[in-house]
């Protein structure tokens, strides 16, 4: 379930909303063990992912580095190359 979240913090460019809230999102949805909530639950539900990702975002905000931000892309790559190193892939 949670394998979508990914570091968020030090990127050139910087996260998006979208990227944050998909990250929250995923959060809940591991926490709450439900991939996709009853009816009743729906409302909770989002709320709660609207809350995680407005705090994950006053968090990322409010971090400081000296260090060089990252680049997405070379960031990317090197994920493929652990994938086709893990599971055998080309």
């Amino acid at each position: 379930m949670c394998r979508n979240i990914k570091t968020l913090y030090n990127f050139d460019p910087a996260a998006t909303d979208e990227e944050v809230m998909a990250a929250s999102l995923q959060f809940v949805r591991k926490i709450s063990g439900f991939t996709k909530p009853s009816k009743i639950n729906e409302a909770a539900f989002h709320r709660a992912a609207e809350d995680v990702a407005a705090v994950a975002r006053k968090l990322l905000d409010s971090l400081v580095t000296h260090a060089e931000p990252r680049d997405r892309a070379v960031e990317a790559e090197r994920a493929r190359a652990r994938a086709a190193e893990r599971f055998g892939t080309s």
